[in-house]
Order: structure tokens, then sequence, then C-alpha cells
């Protein structure tokens, strides 16, 4: 269950981005698991978008994908801008 002060939205970022990112890489929740030096099962929370990462963790995520934190961020922002045009478009 998300807590109140959880968004939805930039969850569901996080997650597809994670995700796709992850895949493009040819990876498995695994191998991305033990290349950031997280738990798998945190992998799997992140992309079901039930799980916040903390800022340690994504800087090592993006280390174990071949990015610099920064570059992550910025493609979660975009993906977190998709989602609330999404979500705004749904709530006509």
């Amino acid at each position: 269950m998300l807590r109140s002060d959880q968004n939805p939205a930039l969850l569901r970022a996080v997650a597809t981005e994670l995700k796709a990112r992850r895949v493009a890489l040819g990876l498995s929740q695994y191998g991305l698991a033990h290349e950031s030096d997280v738990h798998r099962t945190f992998i799997s929370k992140l992309e079901m978008g039930i799980a916040n990462p903390s800022l340690t963790a994504l800087y090592r995520l993006a280390e174990g994908l071949e990015v610099e934190p920064a570059e992550l961020v910025r493609a979660i922002s975009k993906r977190y801008l998709k989602e609330l045009r999404s979500e705004s478009r749904n709530r006509k």
C-alpha cells in the first residue's frame, strides 16, 4: 500500500524508466541488482511502482545502468511529465 506522501505518477515514471533501461541493456532484475549493489526484490518493487528509491539508490542504479545519475533523473522527469499529462487527460 502506498503511503499518503507517495506520488503514484512519479513512481510509475521511475518504474517505467528503470525497466526500459534494464531491458535495453539485456539485464535481468538480478543482473541489475548485482551491477547496482542493491537487492533484487528492491528492483522488483521499483519496477512495480511500490517502492521509492533514495538518492543513494538512484546513484547506484545509474551506475548499474551505465548512465550518469543526472541523465537518469532527466529521463525520469520526462516520463513523469507524460504521466501527469496522461492523468490530466483521464480526469477530463
